[in-house]
């Protein structure tokens, strides 16, 4: 019985970022598709909104490594289940950030 709660300890962090990669790969695909991704008219605009994304995966992964460092919580979890949640935030920022103004060149 304790095995299987190691199991589980080990894969659910996995499983949890894996599941959320997976929901923002599909949806920027589907917005690729569909041509409506977002685009800024000025170069750094259209700069920040590409970066968007990657810099929700670097701040969960601090704030993790910060948490982990704080609270007995295994280093190695936290990193992966930072990730997953900064990718989504990023994710959300970016659907927020490309809505405001909406123009497309």
């Amino acid at each position: 019985m304790g095995s299987d709660l190691e199991i589980v300890r080990i894969l659910l962090p996995v499983v949890i970022a894996g599941g959320i990669a997976v929901f923002v790969v599909m949806r920027m695909k589907h917005k690729y598709k569909k041509g409506t991704l977002g685009k800024k008219e000025s170069k750094g605009a259209q700069n920040l909104l590409d970066s968007l994304i990657p810099l929700g995966m670097m701040i969960g992964c601090t704030v993790a490594v910060l948490l982990s460092i704080f609270f007995p919580i295994s280093l190695l979890s936290t990193i992966g289940l930072g990730a997953g949640i900064g990718l989504l935030f990023g994710y959300f920022a970016y659907e927020i950030y490309s809505k405001e103004g909406e123009s497309y060149s």
